[in-house]
């Protein structure tokens, strides 16, 4: 068998999502989640004039190799836009593989390990009341854990929060033009174990609660938070300072027994050394997409069991289903799989990209389909191109760009 066209599909059925597909002489396809959001035309690029052409005669089945050509054969390794184009054809390869031998993917990594896939959704609300509601919608789609978010007093816009502008219209993240959101450090640790306290009032003890900082915070300021949400029991506080930083979670873990959960920036198993071998987290959080495929992934999960650390597989809307069908067969068949985010995507996404992976009661299943389980309907993703959009910038009230 023989890979002989290479394909890469941009679509905006709502957010942009970049896909690889995979054609072989025997007329089996697959596909690949390249997606990069507010990056993805420098993916398409790299895909469509440097990927692309490499693989063209390639023995489809030799995924091992083909990852390793594509990781060291270019010489310039790792990075994002590196990683998510290598992950396309990671994934595409592991779908022609599966359908090849008739099996769904999980199946060819070892079987299940478990019957179905937790899942957390996101509640969050400009304010406390509302956030509540937003649990209490949750709760009702069956979601058995909840990320709780919510806007800061003072603040007009919080990442993580939808918020509407001065006609009350819905103000979206990813925009066409940068869209600069006004952020206060100390404001935002006043306010967080108040939430805590208001959920675990209306909600009891049992419902597990994770939380997600998005970086913002430096170690000490996450130290502290991660103290005062000890009584409240969290399932995790997520990305609560800059990851490219290893050693500062050591700081972090001396204050606090507040599980961590961290990595969706990060693209490579190096990035995660420090922080697996002496324990500095509990869940590691990188997704398929953006880590260079289900291969490399599925290594960092072997290696972060060695050490008790379980997988979070990133799951927010700007990873395609064609993404989120790969993560699922993965949580499926790993042993020390933890939970799944999981954002769903709208009505038209679900038309473009069909897909075998059911949501039912709070849990993921991948399906029975042979490959991932996913088909691309190439014409109605013609029918709705690329759309440039951003996600925001985070300022302090002196206007300095904030970190991440």
């Amino acid at each position: 068998m023989k890979i002989v066209d290479a394909k890469v599909v941009v679509t905006s059925p709502g957010r942009n999502f970049v896909t690889l597909k995979l054609t072989t002489d025997e007329g089996l396809t697959g596909l690949g989640d390249a997606t990069l959001n507010g990056r993805e035309l420098a993916v398409v690029s790299y895909l469509t004039d440097h990927v692309a052409p490499l693989l063209i005669g390639l023995d489809p089945h030799r995924i091992e190799d083909t990852w390793q050509f594509l990781y060291r054969g270019a010489y310039w390794r790792r990075g994002p836009v590196t990683m998510a184009a290598i992950a396309a054809v990671d994934v595409a390869l592991w779908d022609i593989k599966a359908k090849a031998a008739g099996l769904p993917l999980y199946q060819l990594l070892g079987g299940a390990s478990r019957e179905r896939v937790t899942t957390y959704g996101h509640a969050n609300g400009r304010d406390i009341p509302e956030l509540l509601d937003s649990v209490r919608a949750r709760l009702a789609a069956g979601y058995p854990a909840v990320r709780i978010q919510t806007g800061i007093p003072g603040l007009k816009a919080v990442y993580g929060v939808h918020a509407t502008d001065d006609r009350g219209a819905p103000v979206l993240h990813q925009q066409v033009r940068l869209l600069a959101e006004d952020w206060d450090t100390d404001a935002y640790l006043r306010h967080t174990p108040a939430v805590f306290e208001a959920v675990r009032a209306e909600f009891g003890p049992e419902l597990p609660l994770l939380h997600d900082a998005h970086h913002r915070l430096t170690p000490i300021q996450a130290a502290r938070l991660g103290k005062d949400l000890e009584p409240y029991r969290p399932f995790w506080l997520e990305d609560c300072t800059p990851a490219e930083n290893q050693e500062a979670l050591r700081l972090v873990r001396r204050h606090t027994t507040t599980p961590l959960a961290l990595g969706e920036v990060f693209n490579s198993v190096y990035d995660y050394q420090t922080l697996i071998t002496e324990q500095l987290i509990d869940y590691v959080r990188s997704a398929v997409t953006h880590f260079g495929g289900v291969t490399p992934l599925r290594k960092l999960f072997d290696f972060a069991a060695q050490y008790q650390v379980k997988s979070a597989v990133h799951g927010p809307e700007d990873i395609s289903p064609v993404g989120m069908a790969a993560a699922v067969h993965l949580d499926l068949a790993v042993h020390n799989f933890g939970i799944q985010e999981y954002s769903g995507h709208n009505p038209l996404t679900e038309e473009v990209f069909r897909h075998a992976y059911t949501f039912t009661d709070g849990f993921l299943h991948p399906g029975e389909a042979p490959g991932i389980g996913v088909e691309l309907d190439e014409e109605l993703a013609a029918a709705h191109p690329y759309e440039q959009a951003y996600l925001p910038v985070n300022r302090l009230k002196d206007g300095t760009v904030h970190d991440w």
